[in-house]
């Protein structure tokens, strides 16, 4: 079954920044589907029949992990099992917009939903957008954490929420998706000018 092969920057950056970090896929579930992606959808095929020996061989797992990987996968959406059989298996290989779970930032849906060329290398570009000056993109921010803080992983309500640079503009941190968090107004105070790596690190007795 033929498919439009997609924007594979696109797609592995959703992979990246949203789909493992909201579904909590562990290594060995996003190595899995990456593998499974890439002989799929990334080849323009919609389907993909496998087998797990040759999924594990592929990888360089044992079985019984891969099989495991291949279970969360479909509970999680990722996979739309077909046919399951000792021959083999059988699935749909979901990409990261298509998982009706994850949370799209707002770039990302107007690209999804418009499919012209221009949008989706815009939504490709999220390195150089600004994430703190504009309110959707602060707002896709907080809810790829979840609307939880960042450094005490509890949930936080709007009034209190902020954004934290991981690596402080002091030392030259700039305003993209990948150096800003959520967190709480009191964490965001307790660390300062402080790098995320060292506020995070317990205290050494």
């Amino acid at each position: 079954m033929k498919t439009k092969k997609p924007n594979a920057e696109l797609v592995w950056k959703q992979l990246e920044d949203l789909l493992a970090p909201q579904l909590r896929l562990s290594a060995i579930d996003r190595t899995v589907y990456s593998h499974l992606l890439r002989h799929s959808r990334l080849e323009g095929k919609l389907r993909l029949h496998f087998s797990i020996p040759w999924l594990a061989r592929n990888i360089r797992l044992s079985l019984t992990p891969v099989r495991k990987a291949v279970r969360r996968l479909v509970a999680h959406g990722a996979l739309r099992m077909v046919q399951r059989s000792k021959a083999g298996h059988v699935v749909d290989v979901r990409l990261p917009a298509e998982i009706r779970s994850l949370k799209l930032n707002p770039i990302e849906s107007w690209a999804v939903a418009r499919k012209d060329a221009t949008t989706v290398r815009a939504a490709a570009d999220l390195e150089h957008a600004d994430f703190l000056t504009n309110k959707p993109l602060r707002k896709s921010i907080h809810t790829r954490e979840g609307n939880q803080c960042f450094y005490r992983m509890r949930r936080t309500s709007p009034t209190i929420q902020c954004l934290d640079h991981v690596v402080p503009q002091a030392r030259s941190g700039r305003n993209s998706y990948r150096n800003l968090v959520s967190s709480c107004m009191e964490c965001n105070t307790q660390k300062g000018e402080t790098a995320a790596a060292d506020f995070l690190r317990p205290s050494l007795p």
